[in-house]
């Protein structure tokens, strides 16, 4: 019999950096659960969770996106109510003019440092991860 396991997930932390102070872009989710969000979402059959993450942000910003650096794997069973998920984060970056599209309400450019709206998920903790990341470089484990 085979075990009942975890959806894999892949977001981006999308980073602007022709941009000053290098804003990340952040959707406003069109469903359930609301709130903003790092761009994401699930990984299809048959795709990689890079090529799933690049997707992913494609489908929801439009734009194309180069992953740097894997930030962390966030695991914890309740970080979704809607079930169990394993989420590997990513940062990348990319160029353009973002549009919000496919799952995505709306669209904004924030300064990571000080985001003022309430998030989706578990995204407040993983966006503080990626400030202590680009604070001080050091990558947070384990998650």
């Amino acid at each position: 019999m085979r075990p009942i396991t975890p959806q894999i997930t892949a977001d981006v932390i999308i980073e602007m950096p022709l941009i000053d102070d290098t804003p990340v872009i952040l959707i406003e989710r069109k469903y359930e659960p609301y709130g903003w969000a790092i761009p994401g979402g699930f990984v299809e059959v048959g795709e990689t969770i890079a090529t799933a993450a690049r997707r992913e942000a494609l489908e929801e910003t439009t734009l194309d996106v180069e992953l740097d650096i894997l930030l962390g794997i966030y695991s914890d069973p309740k970080r979704d109510f809607r079930g169990h998920t394993a989420c590997a984060v990513f940062v990348g970056n990319a160029s353009g003019k973002p549009v919000a599209a496919d799952d995505a309400k709306d669209i904004a450019l924030f300064d990571p440092f000080a985001i003022d709206v309430e998030l989706a998920f578990d995204h407040r903790q993983i966006m503080d991860d990626y400030c202590i990341y680009r604070r001080d470089g050091i990558i947070k484990l384990p998650l």
